[in-house]
């Protein structure tokens, strides 16, 4: 959020994409998973909340997209390292993300 704002990024009511729900990566299970603690500390802060994760069946939360949009989110946060997501690679990554945006690499996957 600190990042966010000294970008002059508004937090209240900014789209966030979340990639990643499981539990670990190239898994389903989303079992005490830290993840989740993130989307509502960014829910607490009026964000709306996108989530991809090509391994979590859709019934698990209403908050999946089957495949975000490009140029919409004013963050992208990477926080599982599922092998989908490398693969994708940063740049198809920074597609889904505003020109302003933040994108924090949780796992830290790709280079900074």
């Amino acid at each position: 959020m600190k990042l966010m704002l000294s970008k002059r990024i508004h937090s209240i009511d900014g789209k966030i994409l979340i990639m990643g729900l499981a539990f670990k990566e190239n898994c389903p299970d989303t079992r005490s998973n830290q993840v989740v603690d993130i989307i509502d500390t960014l829910q607490s802060y009026h964000s709306h909340i996108d989530v991809f994760d090509p391994w979590v069946d859709s019934e698990q939360s209403e908050l999946l997209v089957s495949q975000p949009e490009e140029n919409s989110y004013d963050s992208v946060v990477i926080a599982v390292a599922h092998d989908k997501f490398k693969e994708l690679g940063i740049d198809a990554i920074r597609k889904f993300a505003k020109e302003k945006a933040v994108i924090i690499d949780v796992k830290h996957i790709f280079d900074a």
